[in-house]
Order: C-alpha cells, then sequence, then structure tokens
C-alpha cells in the first residue's frame, strides 16, 4: 500500500488564509446594509454561476471514476436561503442550501450539494461553513462572501474553499498486476455569485 499525500493542515491552513482575506476586505461602497425587522424570515434564493479550480488529486480521483476533466470547470446552479434577522443593528443567521452542475463545458455532469450554516453582518459581508457532497466523497465546505444590491436586487459574490483527502485503487502491469491504494490531500476553490430579491 502506498500513501502520498500532504498534512491535512496544509489544505487547512489554506482555507483560513483565504476565508480571512475575504473577510478583511474593506466592505465596498456598494455593499449596502441588507435591511430587516427583528425577527423577520427573509427568503432570499436565486441562481448562481461560476468557476471551480480543482486541485491536480482531485482531478485524478475523477480520472478514477472514468470523468475526465480539466483543472477548472464551470458551475451553474440555485442557491435556497433562508436569512433571520436576530436584532436591528445586528448581524443576521443565514441557511443555505447550494445545488450546483460542473463541467458542462466539458460534457459532463459534477453535481454538487452543499448545506451551509452562518452569519451575515448588515453591511452584506457573510461567512458560513457546513457539509458538501459531490462525486469524490464528502467534506466540510467554508465560505465567504459579500452581497451587493442595486435598486431592489440583491448580487452575492461568494468564495468557497473545499480541502478533503481522496483515495483511489492503481493496478499495476504484469506480471504482478499489483493494486496500489493512494491517498491524497486535495482542495476544491470556487468563485460564484448570483441574483435574487427579496421574498
Amino acid at each position: 500500500m502506498t500513501r502520498s499525500f500532504m498534512p491535512t493542515s496544509t489544505c487547512l491552513g489554506a482555507t483560513v488564509a483565504i476565508v480571512t482575506l475575504v473577510l478583511a476586505m474593506p466592505t465596498p461602497a456598494g455593499a449596502q446594509e441588507v435591511a430587516g425587522s427583528v425577527g423577520q424570515q427573509v427568503k432570499l434564493s436565486g441562481p448562481r454561476v461560476g468557476v471551480t479550480f480543482l486541485s491536480d488529486s482531485i482531478v485524478e480521483k475523477l480520472k478514477d471514476n472514468d470523468i475526465d476533466v480539466g483543472s477548472f470547470v464551470t458551475q451553474f446552479g440555485w442557491q435556497f436561503e433562508r436569512q433571520f434577522h436576530t436584532s436591528e443593528n445586528g448581524p443576521a443567521l443565514v441557511t443555505e442550501w447550494v445545488l450546483l452542475a460542473g463541467g458542462t463545458e466539458q460534457g459532463v455532469f459534477l453535481p454538487s450539494a452543499s448545506w451551509l450554516v452562518g452569519v451575515r453582518t448588515r453591511k452584506g459581508v457573510e461567512f458560513a461553513v457546513g457539509p458538501n457532497v459531490t462525486p469524490v466523497g464528502a467534506a466540510l465546505v467554508a465560505a465567504a462572501g459579500v452581497t451587493f444590491r442595486a435598486g431592489g436586487v440583491n448580487v452575492p459574490v461568494n468564495l468557497a474553499v473545499v480541502p478533503s483527502t481522496v483515495s483511489w485503487t492503481s493496478y499495476g502491469g504484469p506480471p504482478s498486476y499489483r493494486a496500489t491504494e493512494i491517498e491524497k490531500s486535495g482542495v476544491r476553490v470556487s468563485l460564484l455569485f448570483g441574483f435574487n430579491a427579496r421574498r
């Protein structure tokens, strides 16, 4: 059995660094306050489009599953979101289901489902975490972003990072045909945007 993988702390450190960078960015002028009264529940569902970067180990794992894609795939999907306001001036609690179809531009279908729970400030800056399920397995996703407002329309922009460990079995050639289990750390980084309106 051969195991070749980066330390989990490396992927975790990269995740924390990216999320911290997004949260540390100054709030753009166009990111106006997300209004809502105390106790109010707001539906903010809408379409999502974007692109996902796949590390080499993720590409190899997909290839082992007879799915041949490059390091970048497009994403199209829908986000089901509910926002709960807990105070007049404080942050709102957010729960989201994000369903995506990736890789269609390369003739493949890579489904992805994430359930995120987090917070959003009055200025539209948000952070959330939750489980993610794709053809390469289950993992934890961390996401951060900001919501811009254009009239009565919200335009969310989010960066999501999914560190994971993938494994597959490689078979050698003759005469031994020896099976080797390979395990590697990998990461997926997605940049998504969309639009929604309060309902």
